[in-house]
């Protein structure tokens, strides 16, 4: 299964010529220099030839800032396939199974790359060796990088969005308060893509992304850090469903190729009970949690934890600005699918704007490609994430069979896991 490559798409549109393109700064402004923010911007100025889109990246944050972050991401196959044109770390460790059980209960399922043809079903990349990767890689192109933060929310008329921004350290305006005397500069671009999200930029986001939001607490906090095992199985994934929720670990490799990245999502009063226990504890309480699979927990890093919940705007643009990966949506970690799904949001974007130019055209054909496939894992991610955490012992038997039943109908867990590794395209 191929995908195109986002950074040469067959035709561009002509500009509109009613529209003054002098007056603007940029036919497209981004901000947010996460992953998808900066894998938008390095497509799009590889684009190149006379109607290249002019293009800046405005954020606050350098992204040498981010490599010592200590979550693990996984990346799909596809989300390879669609990535390594523009910048691939070299440090990704490939995962050539998955195996899905439950705790406590019977049934279980194992999904093999050599049974579906691609050669790992997925990576686990750190989140500031990708962010470095496909910063070098935009750097690279030329494209207008400003380190700045959004001081109020943008103002729209029919040509174009005028975006408020100010330097690095400024105190922050409030929206509103024309009195204030903060050094402001306002960025002019025909469209804005939102692509911040997550902790670091919630401000600012909720300043873009105007509309409504399908919101779920899940009433669980994620327990993330590196761990090591006496008995590792490389290239192997793990998710562990708990009565408190589910329990990842995905290869990470290191020198024996037994360090794991670990992410537990237990209740929230559990998660506070267990980060200031000692190290011996902790792996204690992992090992009763998880099994003995992979040997003993012998060792665990630094932790950190990151409540969860989901938040999906119901509507992906409004008329010249539109959002994109965790501005869009940010889903329960269960199956990895957040970043895969911001990656397909940002392919889409890019093969519209080839198409319309940055007009309201182009938002209008993304968010209609993009409907479908939202709407799936957005549903699929929500449902396991709730499902798998009802403790109730008839349910939990159903949910074996379930798992053992993939096993044995190949067409399901072919449907399944193309899902994960493409998401649904059209």
């Amino acid at each position: 299964m191929t995908e195109s490559n986002p950074a040469r798409p067959a035709h561009h549109a002509a500009p509109d010529a009613r529209v003054d393109t002098a007056r603007y700064d940029y036919d497209v402004a981004i901000v947010g220099a996460g992953p998808t923010g900066l894998a938008l911007a390095g497509w799009l100025a590889r684009r190149g030839g006379t109607r290249a889109l002019r293009v800046a990246l405005i954020d606050s944050r350098e992204p040498d800032a981010s490599l010592g972050d200590p979550r693990a991401l996984a990346l799909s196959h596809g989300s390879r396939m669609l990535l390594e044109p523009l910048g691939w770390p070299v440090e990704a460790t490939p995962i050539e199974r998955i195996h899905v059980s439950q705790r406590g209960y019977f049934g279980r399922t194992v999904i093999e790359r050599n049974e579906h043809g691609v050669p790992a079903l997925g990576y686990v990349v750190r989140y500031g060796m990708l962010v470095h990767a496909l910063a070098t890689a935009v750097r690279a192109t030329g494209c207008d990088w400003i380190g700045s933060s959004v001081a109020r929310a943008p103002q729209q008329d029919e040509h174009g969005v005028s975006l408020p921004i100010e330097p690095v350290g400024t105190p922050s305006v409030p929206d509103g308060d024309a009195g204030a005397a903060a050094p402001q500069r306002i960025v002019r671009a025909r469209l804005v893509v939102n692509a911040e999200g997550g902790v670091y930029h919630e401000a600012a986001s909720t300043r873009l992304a105007a509309g409504q939001h399908a919101r779920r607490d899940y009433r669980q906090t994620a327990l993330v850090a590196v761990v090591s095992v006496s008995t590792p199985q490389p290239r192997v994934a793990w998710e562990r469903f708990t009565r408190e929720g589910p329990l990842a670990l995905l290869p990470l490799g290191g020198p024996r190729q037994a360090d794991y990245a670990l992410v537990w999502c237990c209740d929230p009063a559990q998660a506070a009970r267990r980060m200031p226990l000692s190290d011996a504890r902790w792996l204690d309480e992992l090992q009763w949690a998880f099994g003995d699979r992979m040997g003993r927990f012998e060792k665990v890093g630094a932790r950190a934890a990151f409540p969860l919940g989901l938040n999906a705007l119901t509507a992906l643009t409004d008329r010249r600005i539109a959002s994109i990966g965790n501005a869009a949506q940010t889903l329960h970690p269960v199956a990895g699918q957040g970043l895969n799904l911001g990656l397909r949001d940002v392919h889409a974007l890019v093969d519209a704007l080839a198409h319309h130019g940055p007009e309201p055209a182009a938002l209008r054909a993304f968010a209609a490609r993009r409907a479908l496939d939202r709407r799936v894992t957005i549903t699929a991610t929500d449902v396991l994430a709730r499902a798998f955490t009802v403790d109730f012992a008839p349910l939990a038997a159903l949910r074996g069979l379930a798992l053992g039943a993939l096993d044995l109908v190949p067409p399901v867990k072919t449907t399944l896991a193309r899902q994960m590794m493409f998401g649904q395209r059209r």
